[in-house]
């Protein structure tokens, strides 16, 4: 994979502040969110169902890394980072531009909606050089042991 110096990262990604976003409104995301996929972040295609199965794109970061090959795995880990409000402080619709979330390994998601009206996502995992990886460490730690 391609590395990315760290002013080539998006710089309008934020989390967003905690306790501002509305319970029922996570709690709705949570009970109707999906999770979509990209070919172009896998190269085992696990149970995701893709068309095609695998694409990978030199320069896109794999989900394979971060060893996700069942869509349930990336579908709870989704859903948990909504539940500890790991997400962005820019919405489409009700639904947040990017949510965060932290594997058994460590590894940082990042999921990205990709259709709004279907509250669709699919994820990938950010490289450690990435701003935002320190950040959604230290929320989802601190919100996890609370």
């Amino acid at each position: 994979m391609k590395s990315r110096r760290d002013n080539d990262f998006n710089r309008k990604r934020k989390l967003v502040k905690l306790n501002t976003v509305n319970a029922q409104q996570i709690s709705e995301c949570i009970s109707k969110v999906n999770y979509g996929g990209n070919p172009e972040h896998k190269k085992n295609p696990g149970d995701f169902g893709l068309t095609p199965p695998a694409a990978p794109r030199p320069g896109k970061a794999l989900c394979d890394v971060a060893n996700i090959f069942k869509r349930r795995v990336a579908l709870d880990l989704l859903k948990k980072g909504m539940y500890l409000e790991c997400i962005s402080d820019r919405f489409e619709n009700e639904w947040p531009k990017n949510v965060w979330a932290v594997t058994g390994d460590n590894a940082v998601l990042e999921y990205q909606l990709e259709n709004p009206e279907r509250g669709s996502y699919h994820g990938y995992p950010l490289p450690g050089n990435d701003p935002m990886v320190a950040e959604v460490l230290t929320r989802w730690t601190r919100i996890k042991n609370v």
